[in-house]
């Protein structure tokens, strides 16, 4: 997903991080200025959902236009190995413990 906050922002009259800051504290959202560093350029570390909300209704905009999906940077799957399938359909021998009359410990 790539986070589109500033642009979404601009296309609202929004050019400082702290002004949108200031709008968010208005509707009962305080963001510290790290979070809202990390919001604006980009790359939030995270972003709550009631968070989310409160941004949606102070652009008035909806949550496609902040997230916007990247399917192209999801990897292929790579084809499964023989110990792999053997894992997901197949009965597997199973090797006898030594008896040394101890248990093991939990795992």
């Amino acid at each position: 997903m790539k986070w589109n906050l500033r642009l979404a922002a601009a296309n609202r009259g929004i050019w400082k991080a702290s002004e949108l800051q200031r709008m968010l504290a208005e509707r009962g959202v305080v963001i510290s200025a790290g979070k809202m560093s990390g919001l604006w350029s980009g790359q939030p570390n995270t972003v709550k959902l009631d968070e989310l909300d409160v941004i949606c209704a102070v652009l008035g905009c909806g949550v496609e236009e902040l997230l916007l999906p990247e399917p192209e940077r999801v990897p292929e799957p790579t084809p499964a190995t023989d110990s792999q399938a053997a894992a997901v359909g197949q009965a597997r021998a199973i090797a006898p413990r030594a008896r040394t009359g101890r248990s093991l410990p939990p795992r």
